[in-house]
């Protein structure tokens, strides 16, 4: 699974004047912006093959910086991968098998106060911390942002939106700075957008270096772009479809307040000195018009389709504009990544592991042999059981359903996953089988319930 960096210019002077920088004593560490979107699409970005939607912020983003095209999300859906994100670790291992709700008989998670999140470590490191939008990684304390290592939070504690405006779940609002309920006015999207630029502006001229995570409900069902902006995409595209209109103005909706956020940081003299990774947490949802380009399936599946996301990572001066690599990376090796380029330290044990080298240009070798993925979900689809998949180099075996057999898939002469080849290739399927019960067991050791309350 090793990727090839296409570089267009002289890699290897980049590389020491990063090191350099890294290495002067009175040159501020960089800050750290990670921005995720919410069921964003393979292929539904204008620079990742989309021909229906315009979306030049990104288009700007991806070229001055490397893109990835094997990036996998810990996941096929939200709570997981979020939690996968913030600890550079596998998702079951942190107690997130699956979606944290706000009804414990469907809440499939809870996130284990045993092990530190990273934005602690960089927090203690002399960062300045904040999660601007969606957490959805518990409701309560002792899960809440501002007590698993960030200094500000504003945003939305749970997971979908029910509406873009009215900003409920089940007619709970959920909204908050800090610890305190609010109820602003507006779209979700524009009140992220302009809380993340008032939190750059304040910034402006600080000596301590920041870590902002960036969370978007957008492009998330409900489907439910501003008025306007679905009214120019159907002017400009008056032949899409209802549905893939409404879902093209969210994302391009969505680009335009990540527009405003790097703006905001060239306009204040940060963007020199700022990493900026972009990507989602699952694939896109197919029934409501999401494109996931030539790969099987999208959101809630682990066939490719669901997993793999469009990703990039913006460093001037450092990451070669216009570059582009097939390496693959999971969401858990970005902070990992992150922190070795800002000289953080962390846990040894993540399972997370730095791509800092294929950033700077180098081959490095692939960070895990074998790569897992899984997803706890109930209802009569999934019964509180798993689905999951592992894959090591070319070989990828999943089990889609929890009642249905096991897949292999050769990725190498079948990336779409059409023809199923367990049936003639039995030894690999029972030793990815091992591994994958091996790697199941690891996660069943941490609880993914809120312990229950001892009584007197």
């Amino acid at each position: 699974m090793n990727g090839d960096v296409k570089s267009l210019g002289r890699i290897a002077c980049a590389y020491l004047i990063a090191a350099s920088v890294l290495s002067g004593a009175d040159e501020k560490r960089p800050n750290l912006l990670v921005i995720l979107a919410d069921d964003l699409g393979y292929a539904d970005l204008q620079v990742c093959g989309s021909d229906d939607m315009q979306t030049p912020a990104l288009n700007q983003l991806f070229a001055g910086g490397m893109k990835f095209t094997s990036a996998y999300a810990n996941c096929p859906v939200c709570s997981p991968t979020r939690a996968a994100l913030l600890s550079g670790r596998y998702q079951d291992t942190v107690g997130v098998p699956g979606v944290i709700r706000t009804h414990a008989e469907n809440s499939w998670g809870y996130l284990s106060e045993r092990y530190e999140l990273l934005p602690a470590a960089a927090r203690r490191a002399g960062y300045k911390t904040a999660i601007i939008g969606k957490w959805h990684l518990g409701l309560e304390s002792p899960n809440t942002p501002t007590e698993r290592g960030f200094d500000l939070f504003h945003g939305f504690l749970g997971d979908m939106m029910d509406d873009y405006y009215h900003h409920r779940r089940h007619d709970v609002n959920y909204m908050r700075k800090q610890q305190q309920e609010i109820d602003p006015a507006g779209h979700a999207t524009d009140l992220f957008s302009n809380w993340a630029v008032e939190f750059l502006n304040s910034q402006r001229g600080q000596k301590q270096p920041f870590l902002m995570y960036l969370a978007y409900n957008a492009p998330h069902t409900p489907i439910q772009p501003p008025q306007e902006w679905l009214q120019k995409v159907r002017e400009r595209n008056p032949q899409l479809s209802e549905k893939r209109a409404a879902l093209v103005a969210l994302i391009e909706h969505m680009d335009d307040g990540i527009g405003q956020v790097l703006t905001a940081l060239k306009e204040n003299g940060q963007w020199e000195n700022t990493i900026v990774v972009f990507t989602s947490d699952n694939g896109g949802q197919l029934d409501v018009g999401a494109n996931n380009g030539p790969l099987r399936d999208g959101k809630q599946s682990v066939y490719e389709g669901g997993l793999m996301v469009p990703m990039c990572v913006s460093w001037p001066g450092h990451v070669q504009a216009g570059s582009e690599t097939s390496f693959p990376v999971m969401s858990m090796d970005i902070l990992p990544t992150l922190f070795a380029a800002a000289e953080i330290s962390h846990a040894e044990d993540l399972d997370g592991r730095s791509f800092l080298p294929t950033l700077h240009g180098h081959k490095q070798n692939s960070l895990r042999s074998q790569w897992f993925f899984s997803r706890r979900e109930g209802g009569l689809r999934y019964g509180g059981k798993t689905i999951e998949a592992v894959r090591e180099g070319e070989w990828k075996l999943l089990q889609n359903s929890p009642f249905a057999p096991l897949e292999l898939y050769n990725l190498a002469a079948d990336p779409q996953e059409t023809t199923d080849v367990a049936a003639t290739n039995r030894p690999i399927v029972n030793r990815l089988n091992e591994a994958l019960r091996g790697h199941l067991q690891r996660g069943g050791a941490i609880p993914w319930q809120p312990p229950t309350a001892v009584a007197p």
